[in-house]
């Protein structure tokens, strides 16, 4: 069993541990250093801390999971998906299958936005166009194909599709609506929303929101008046903060972290099962020659990877090894395999296949996952055993790593990257990563280059049977296929975990890592 490598600099978690052990005196050193113009909030304020900048309120290219909870408090959708995954109906009262590619939706009555204007059939057409113009969109790949909106009223509408899209209901989800006079097919930088806040105050370059109570919002009156946003890259200043109480609530911590704010007086960890998977993903836009466009050198990799030691040691048990191309929590979901350690099987497979001496570049963005950098030098060490040299890139985050994801930046090999559920659906998580065409990759739409017809035909099958019990054998088989093209080196599905301060209470925290802010109280 091959150990986690020793850090030649302090680690994470003996960083954390060094503020932690400093006491009040030692942790007002950085808290100093990022407390905003106000300091600790009021008693009717909520001050969130991300860990990755929220550019916008607009999700057509942005959605990292807990911005979707200060998203969706501005704008809105037809639907949402709420506890235990079930759909709710937000915005539409009405949204049903009324044939194979056809579904009746009808808005809510009464419905307005933050500006007073009414919401609009024709709101809903422009918001789905916009979608369809944006490049590079996570949400796009999504739907096999976007619906086209028929006004049949002044409040109901019809969706139609070429083929059935049996989960579009949860799908559309996913498609906020904005004014159709305000509405771009880029990131929209205003924020006019139907949802329980508006903007007061925003610096977007900075990832800072000041929300405000909507009044006569259509769902009811928020018990918080006023919710502030920050972004807060350094993970230890988000801890110190939380501790200190200028923040409230911090997203996607460590295990470190967990473990040290775990039983401190003040502070509550909220955690659920997760439906996102994080992997190091090979690039599929190598040239026919190039070792790694070998299915047998990819897997060849994976035996190098000591996938028990990471998740133990680095994750400290709150992820688990895949056993599947998607989380085995989202529904049509399949176990096909497990990940094994092997490493003279490694070195053996490499040399056979002349792939020896490897020497691979590795990249990912800063808080695309929870001990992302220490996973990365574990990976490295590993490599390292079986003869492969990995050169490790770090972005930071609002980097220009999207150009590299689309082949535009610059070459590399592997990837780690998160990919969320956000509908609770296996078959659109295979449909977003595996069904890419070459029309897809035409302009760097194709996830990481993944492209194979025969289970992209597959999983188009599969995503238009309406019966359940058949759609999900057809993806079954399809996840199996995948499973033996060996797409990534190595996988995992962290558990969902937030910290509050003791004053929060409502927080239902979603396995797709968000919550409903309209449920959120301040206590004293």
């Amino acid at each position: 069993m091959t150990r986690t490598p020793p850090s030649e600099t302090p680690s994470r978690r003996t960083l954390l541990r060094w503020g932690a052990a400093g006491g009040a005196g030692l942790a007002l050193s950085p808290l100093a250093a990022c407390a905003g113009p106000t300091g600790a909030p009021g008693p009717g304020t909520l001050t969130l801390g991300l860990n990755r900048s929220l550019v916008s309120l607009d999700n057509k290219l942005n959605q990292f999971d807990a911005a979707v909870t200060v998203q969706r408090a501005v704008r809105q959708a037809l639907t949402a998906i709420g506890p235990d995954m079930r759909l709710q109906l937000v915005l539409a009262d009405r949204f049903e299958m009324t044939a194979p590619t056809t579904w009746s939706v009808r808005l809510r009555d009464g419905i307005r936005y933050s500006d007073g204007r009414p919401v609009t059939v024709d709101d809903v057409a422009t918001a789905v166009r916009m979608y369809a113009d944006v490049a590079g969109s996570f949400i796009l790949g999504l739907f096999p194909e976007l619906p086209e909106v028929e006004a049949t009223g002044e409040r109901t509408f019809r969706l139609h599709t070429r083929e059935p899209v049996p989960v579009l209901d949860r799908l559309m989800a996913n498609i906020l609506i904005t004014p159709a006079k305000d509405n771009r097919p880029e990131e929209l930088r205003s924020g006019v929303g139907t949802g329980p806040y508006r903007v007061a105050d925003a610096n977007s370059g900075a990832g800072e929101y000041t929300l405000a109570r909507v009044p006569g919002y259509w769902g009811g009156r928020p018990p918080v008046e006023r919710v502030r946003v920050r972004f807060v890259p350094e993970e230890s200043s988000r801890v110190v903060s939380l501790r200190s109480g200028e923040l409230d609530v911090i997203d996607t911590i460590t295990p470190d972290s967990a473990e040290q704010l775990t039983g401190l007086p003040g502070v509550h960890l909220e955690q659920t099962s997760g439906v996102r998977i994080c992997q190091l993903f090979y690039n599929f836009r190598k040239p026919r020659k190039h070792p790694l466009a070998d299915a047998r050198v990819r897997r060849a990799l994976t035996y190098a990877i000591d996938g028990e030691s990471l998740v133990r040691d680095v994750l400290t048990d709150s992820a688990e090894q895949a056993q599947g191309v998607v989380p085995l929590s989202l529904q049509g979901a399949e176990r096909t395999g497990r990940y094994a350690h092997d490493p003279s099987r490694a070195r053996q497979l490499l040399r056979s296949l002349g792939a020896d001496g490897l020497r691979i570049k590795i990249i990912w963005e800063s808080g695309e996952f929870a001990a992302d950098a220490s996973v990365m030098e574990a990976v490295a060490e590993m490599l390292k055993e079986v003869g492969v040299r990995a050169d490790l890139q770090q972005f930071e985050p609002g980097g220009d790593i999207l150009k590299w994801r689309q082949g535009k930046g610059g070459d590399w090999d592997v990837i780690g990257n998160g990919f969320p559920g956000p509908t609770g659906q296996a078959v659109t998580m295979l449909q977003a990563m595996y069904a890419g065409t070459a029309e897809d990759e035409r302009t760097g739409d194709a996830f990481m280059g993944y492209v194979v017809p025969s289970i992209a035909r597959r999983l188009s099958d599969a995503a238009t049977e309406t019966d359940p019990a058949a759609r999900d054998r057809k993806l079954a088989a399809a996840q199996h296929t995948v499973w033996d093209t060996w797409p990534a080196m190595w996988a995992f599905v962290p558990k969902t975990v937030l910290a509050r301060r003791a004053r929060v209470d409502g927080i239902r925290l979603l396995p797709v890592n968000s919550y409903d802010l309209t449920a959120v109280r301040l206590e004293g």
